[in-house]
């Protein structure tokens, strides 16, 4: 992969406003939802970093990081819950923190304040807070329609935003998906759950995988993971027991630049896997025959 394009950055394009939205009746165009959700995405973000400095009230009440973590996601999620109420107080949101609020609109926005705690609590940068909406479409989240998305990653201000028919875009730059030439050359993104028979499944499946890619990253955030795929800073992806709130906005983020997401089985148990289509394909052929 060219150095300059893994690395290389354009200047971020100025932050959505709350003047930049208004409150919109539930056929409101993609982009005009993909506006909201950069916006609540940024503003939660605002709140994860000043935890970092102390400024957080209720974090500076716990004594540990794990408290301290959990502070964090929960008045993350509670700006994120407010500020969408203000915004689109007919929709539904499904949250990691606060579960289910039905809504009146058809509309259920998907929301992780914090996608890879353990990464904010040891100070590492692959975090983010992942902000989607989705036409809620039957009982299973995870095939709802998505209309909008926007991850933003607080330790280093990158966001990337989405919009059904419309595109993604890493800080205001298109995104056009483009991956190795093949499995073999792949840089492969995962991840792993944090129970003890999980992670031996996984490692199971690892041994199968990891000699067919060029070599394997853990970043720990999969909403990132998913978006490096859309700028090719990652060439495919895949992992198992992702939540909605996991992989929402990061999945569309994949599809609106010209990828793939695939998942393998259904429910919390499903395994993911997202690319460019050649890859994805090339990619299942190894995991099928792992996950026996």
């Amino acid at each position: 992969m060219d150095h300059a394009r893994a690395t290389g950055r354009q200047a971020p394009r100025r932050a959505t406003t709350q003047e930049d939205v208004t409150m919109t009746d539930p056929d409101a165009v993609p982009t005009e939802l993909m506006r909201t959700a950069e916006l609540v995405a940024r503003e939660a973000g605002d709140l994860v970093r000043e935890a970092l400095t102390g400024t957080v009230a209720a974090a500076e009440t716990k004594s540990s990081g794990v408290d301290l973590v959990t502070e964090v996601d929960r008045a993350a999620e509670a700006l994120i819950r407010r500020r969408l109420a203000e915004l689109r107080p007919d929709d539904g949101v499904l949250g990691e923190e606060e579960g289910s609020l039905a809504g009146s609109s058809g509309l259920t926005w998907v929301v992780d304040p914090i996608d890879g705690t353990t990464n904010f609590v040891y100070g590492l940068p692959s975090y983010s807070v992942s902000v989607a909406v989705a036409r809620a479409e039957g009982e299973d989240p995870y095939g709802w329609p998505l209309l909008a998305g926007a991850v933003h990653a607080p330790a280093t201000g990158e966001t990337w935003t989405a919009a059904a028919g419309h595109g993604a875009f890493a800080d205001g730059r298109r995104l056009t998906v483009t991956g190795a030439p093949a499995l073999a050359t792949s840089l492969l993104g995962t991840g792993f759950a944090y129970t003890a028979d999980r992670r031996s499944g996984q490692a199971r499946i690892l041994t199968a995988v990891l000699p067919t890619v060029r070599d394997i990253r853990r970043l720990g955030s999969a909403a990132v993971d998913l978006c490096l795929v859309a700028e090719g800073r990652l060439d495919v992806f895949y992992e198992q027991y992702l939540n909605p709130w996991d992989m929402a906005a990061g999945a569309l983020v994949v599809t609106e630049a010209g990828g793939v997401v695939h998942r393998l089985g259904s429910g919390e148990d499903g395994l993911t896997v997202a690319g460019p289509a050649a890859l994805v394909t090339e990619l299942l052929e190894v995991l099928r025959p792992a996950l026996g």
